[in-house]
């Protein structure tokens, strides 16, 4: 593998008696993982057992028990196939910086490989677990197909200037994954089973939020719905991905969310497909350059989820339009459960709480309404990636935050002509829509639900 996908976060040298620790966060996989495959690299290495564990947090920002079954639902199968290749795999419960570094102790690890996640939790995780350890600890981006550090040594102003250094770095990235291999070594630790129940338990998560039916968690439900989205899918996703009505859209954001899926993966995928080049196109401007994109904006912006993370110039025109009139003022509760005067708004909402993801275009005008139906742009901005991060599977994602600062606060977006609230950040309306799709169609379809 390319050892540009790896950096060194804590320094030291390799014991050869202890076993290569994967911590598993971002990437809950085995199939093409890089960080998984460059672990088992170094235990090959050094001769040595390798393990992979998995802090399950009580908490985690606005998750419910929606997010938290898939996610387990798709540990289970990780359980359940890590003993294929003779690499146990433990969950253990608590945040990392508290449970992980006793655990390594008493493993005698080696080596601490872990995988990429731009967001603050995760990096404020990564870096209390290295100052607590005493062994070489390493991380590999897994999630992009470039890694962020590789791609860009900045926060990118908009997907144009990101697209061209994407671009000219996919053939040396854009790489077969090599197969993960059953480990040879073995250690005296065997895995311990997992206590689902007592896992689930210890979690303390809203519990009313309804769990999703239609997706498949789990590599496996992840694999057949790429393959059946690309045979079916794909040949018309140019034209529809768009359209609300048409259920166009791939649908596998949650997969490639909890690591389910490889976006690497996706992406060879659908280079190789028999489907029109305008689609492809299409669909891999969505999977690599705006994907990769959020999380380089999460990455050098630690205010991705507030208001101080906006761009100056949209910054000073949503102040200056700060006393302008709301047509409406709405509570909480009623934009939570969709009672606002807005059809379209609602039904969009309606989907997100019923079926756990809202379509791609709408998120975009469902947030930009919130600027207008809230006090501030920054009580805006608190409501939708509250809303977001409760119902979506996808929710607590650089795409989401970089989607939300997008709609509201003109990140990688550039000024338009001045209106009311909005100042110079881009504006939809309702009537835009109806011209752009059967909005009774979509309107009727989150009806029947």
């Amino acid at each position: 593998m390319n050892p540009k996908r790896v950096r060194v976060l804590r320094e030291g040298v390799l014991r050869s008696t202890g076993p290569v620790v994967y911590w598993m966060s971002r990437d809950q996989r085995l199939a093409d993982n890089w960080a998984l495959l460059y672990a088992q690299e170094q235990a090959l290495r050094t001769a040595v057992p390798l393990r992979i564990l998995f802090c399950l947090a009580p908490s985690f920002l606005d998750a419910t028990i929606r997010q938290y079954r898939f996610m387990m639902d798709g540990l289970k199968e990780i359980e359940s196939r890590a003993g294929l290749f003779n690499i146990p795999f433990q969950v253990v419960p608590g945040e990392p910086n508290k449970v992980l570094p006793h655990l390594l102790e008493q493993l005698n690890a080696s080596l601490l490989v872990t995988d990429f996640d731009p967001l603050r939790i995760k990096r404020d995780w990564t870096r209390r677990v290295a100052g607590r350890i005493r062994i070489p600890f390493h991380q590999v981006d897994a999630r992009n197909i470039v890694p962020a550090w590789v791609a860009s040594g900045k926060q990118e102003f908009s997907a144009r200037t990101f697209r061209p250094k994407i671009q000219r770095l996919l053939t040396e990235f854009l790489e077969p994954f090599p197969a993960l291999a059953r480990h040879p070594f073995s250690g005296p630790e065997p895995a311990v089973p997992t206590d689902w129940n007592r896992l689930e338990k210890g979690i303390r998560v809203d519990r009313s939020v309804g769990e999703v039916t239609w997706l498949r968690p789990g590599e496996k439900g992840a694999a057949s719905s790429a393959a059946r989205f690309i045979d079916r899918g794909l040949p018309l996703y140019g034209r529809q991905r768009n359209d609300p009505s048409a259920h166009g859209q791939s649908d596998l954001s949650p997969y490639l969310h909890f690591g389910q899926l490889s976006s690497q993966r996706l992406a060879l995928n659908v280079v190789g497909a028999n489907a029109p080049g305008e689609a492809k196109e299409a669909f891999l401007e969505e999977l690599i350059v705006r994907r990769e994109l959020a999380d380089n904006y999460c990455f050098y912006n630690t205010s991705y989820d507030s208001l101080e993370g906006f761009p100056s110039w949209a910054a000073k025109t949503l102040e200056e339009h700060l006393a302008d009139r709301r047509p409406v003022l709405y509570e909480l509760q009623d934009l939570e459960e969709g009672r606002t005067g807005d059809r379209i708004w609602n039904a969009a909402q309606t989907e997100m709480v019923r079926r756990g993801k809202m379509h791609g275009y709408l998120r975009m005008y469902w947030a930009k309404k919130l600027l207008e139906w809230t006090p501030s742009p920054s009580e805006a901005q608190r409501v939708a990636v509250y809303l977001n991060d409760r119902y979506e599977i996808d929710g607590r994602d650089s795409n989401g935050y970089a989607g939300i600062a997008w709609s509201i606060g003109g990140v990688h977006d550039r000024p338009w002509p001045a209106r009311p609230i909005f100042g110079t950040v881009r504006y939809m309306s309702g009537r835009a829509l109806e011209k752009k799709f059967d909005t009774k169609a979509y309107i009727d379809w989150v009806a029947s639900l």
